[in-house]
């Protein structure tokens, strides 16, 4: 009586591609500006966490400063001080730094 019927549009789509094509184009950017550099710098840590060496100088996550003494499978003794070590995890070592950086400091 007071309410008309109400129809439904035959709204004709041109392609089922372009409804996807925003969706699509938002995925190749967030690869390339997210995904893709992230996966970048794991691959340099893993190298460099590969690498550690006795004598390679480091800084943890924590900013402690520090020369490698010791390098196990999962541990890495670090000498911070004269007669002062600590161990950490290899994963908590976030930058090997150049030779001598600790005499500059």
């Amino acid at each position: 009586m007071f309410i008309s019927n109400a129809y439904a549009a035959s709204a004709t789509t041109g392609n089922d591609l372009m409804s996807f094509l925003p969706l699509i184009v938002i995925f190749v950017l967030f690869y390339f500006m997210i995904i893709r550099p992230q996966m970048k710098a794991a691959k340099e840590q893993r190298a460099m966490m590969a690498a550690l060496q006795k004598g390679d100088e480091v800084v943890t996550s924590g900013g402690i400063v520090g020369k490698v003494s010791k390098v196990a499978e999962a541990f890495v003794t670090i000498e911070i001080a004269a007669n002062t070590e600590i161990t950490v995890q290899k994963q908590a070592i976030q930058t090997a730094l150049p030779k001598g950086t600790i005499k500059s400091l």
